[in-house]
């Protein structure tokens, strides 16, 4: 498991495709991220490496409605929130790619939503959201008077 990984790919078993596709979009990327598929291999503790991958920088989680049910993930959740309750460092980046209601302590999180947009557009929020600086403008606004 990299020790330097910047994401970790928080997800319930029923998306596992969008965490494929997210963990993919991020290391073509040049994103160092753990990932359960690639990086829990036969023989590891999979709650160590668990412990581990949500040591990494930011958690990436991958909401639907079974992530916000499951208890590995709830767990996986709450590792990331604790170091970051407030959102000051974003140490929790929440993906929504099923809707859902988000209880309790998801709900004020802003989120990057993936629901019903194509992979170009989807691709373009998930770098977007995960970028540290604030996104400026590329071109003027429009002039709002007459």
């Amino acid at each position: 498991m990299p020790d330097t990984a910047e994401f970790f790919v928080s997800f319930a078993h029923q998306d596992i495709a969008w965490a494929r596709w997210i963990a993919g979009v991020l290391e073509l990327e040049g994103h160092r991220v753990v990932f359960q598929e690639q990086d829990m291999l036969p023989g590891h503790n999979a709650v160590q490496q668990m412990q581990l991958g949500t040591a990494a920088a930011r958690t990436i989680a991958v909401l639907s409605p079974d992530y916000v049910e499951r208890p590995y993930p709830l767990a996986e959740f709450a590792a990331a929130f604790v170091k970051d309750p407030i959102g000051l460092h974003r140490k929790v980046v929440p993906v929504l790619v099923r809707a859902c209601a988000l209880p309790g302590l998801f709900a004020p999180i802003v989120h990057i939503d993936l629901v019903g947009v194509d992979r170009d557009e989807a691709r373009r929020r998930l770098l977007g959201g995960i970028t540290l600086d604030r996104p400026k403008p590329t071109a003027e606004p429009p002039f709002p008077g007459a």
